[in-house]
């Protein structure tokens, strides 16, 4: 009796204490040794079409709903226990963090930002390159000019970090939304472009920004040139595309709590479905992850195997997942999926369409040139 209890007494203090306690892993930015208080574990496959709304398509288009799902995939990133460390360390579908590897270098307003263009732009993209697939006429009209990320003038030897930032970074950071140069309103990359021009290495300009946890701020900014190009002028800085896309009619996705842009495939593979006669999953459900660039290229994401075992999970037996993953990570995909979820490799939109074309699916016509 007494060992039962003290059983249930170390029971219950394991599901309390931080894994942290017995967890760590090496910080390669710094080279230390830190706890894995967190952990990235699969989370949920849902249908995209749910979260598809049309406005009035009038003589514009006609809508197609489909007998099979397009499955978009998530992942979580929850704190862990000793007990729950324990339970899972030898699963290949749970991966230990540190708190930078989960939060990064970012302030939570930064994070959040980041996040929520992400998605944002994801969605934009998406809904240029469905439509434009299947033969409508679009756009895409400028955005705000956000910062992503600071260029960095010079990387270690390893690339590992960066030993030199852009002079602009001592004053401006991620998340910041510019606002004004030297008085004139920016709307968007090419006015910024405009107001450079001219300008010399060295130069110092007045900006106005809008910073998520201080508001509109006003900052001296010396400029640099381009580490790739030195005869080239640049604030020094990364800018999100934030540009958006101007449709024939109305459209909207509802994101909801999702983070980042691994939807972006998802997302387009819905719409081209919807838009088209046919079935484009001959009519079964598909799970598919990866981003969308404007030119159709499909990227990385991360949490491919948490998300690998998310979709067998579900029950759904295919994976279409972005080539750009690499080999390792793909494999881990495997094993974490199990024998049952066949996952297919793919570099662009056009791959996607022949894949799933392969597995029963209506063709879509080519795009008009």
């Amino acid at each position: 009796m007494g060992l039962s209890l003290l059983v249930l007494a170390l029971i219950a203090v394991a599901a309390v204490l931080p894994s942290q306690w017995v967890a760590s892993k090496e910080n390669q930015r710094l080279g230390l040794e830190q706890g894995t208080p967190f952990a990235r574990t699969p989370a949920s496959a849902q249908p995209v079409d749910e979260r598809i709304v049309f406005g009035d398509l009038g003589d514009l288009a006609e809508q197609y709903p489909p007998d099979g799902d397009v499955f978009f995939v998530t992942v979580t990133e929850p704190a862990q226990s000793v007990l729950s460390w324990f339970a899972g360390r030898d699963e290949p579908a749970i991966q230990f963090l540190t708190s930078e590897e989960k939060f990064g270098v970012q302030t939570p307003q930064q994070r959040r930002r980041f996040a929520l263009e992400s998605m944002r732009s994801s969605e934009q993209v998406a809904q240029f390159v469905a439509l434009e697939r299947v033969g409508f006429d679009v756009s895409l009209a400028e955005g705000d000019v956000l910062i992503q990320d600071m260029v960095c003038l010079e990387p270690s030897e390893d690339g590992s970090e960066c030993v030199t930032w852009s002079p602009s970074d001592d004053v401006l950071d991620p998340g910041d939304r510019i606002l004004e140069v030297d008085g004139e309103a920016i709307d968007g990359v090419e006015d910024l472009s405009r107001l450079l021009a001219g300008l010399q290495p060295g130069d110092v300009v007045t900006m106005r920004v809008d910073r998520p946890e201080d508001g509109e701020l006003e900052v001296e900014v010396e400029l640099t040139a381009s580490p790739d190009e030195p005869d080239r002028t640049i604030v020094g800085f990364f800018p999100f595309d934030t540009r958006r896309v101007e449709l024939p009619f109305e459209l909207d996705i509802d994101t909801g709590s999702i983070g980042g842009p691994s939807a972006g495939l998802a997302f387009t593979l819905t719409l081209i479905d919807e838009l088209t006669p046919g079935e484009l999953t001959g009519g079964r459900n598909v799970a598919v992850t990866g981003t969308i660039e404007l030119d159709g290229t499909v990227g990385a994401i991360g949490g491919l195997r948490q998300k690998a075992s998310a979709v067998a999970q579900t029950g759904v037996d295919v994976f279409i997942v972005p080539a750009a993953q690499g080999e390792a990570d793909i494999e881990a995909a495997r094993l974490a999926g199990g024998d049952d979820l066949t996952i297919i490799t793919v570099a662009t939109l056009e791959e996607a369409l022949e894949a799933l074309e392969e597995l029963g699916g209506d063709p879509i016509p080519p795009p008009t040139p």
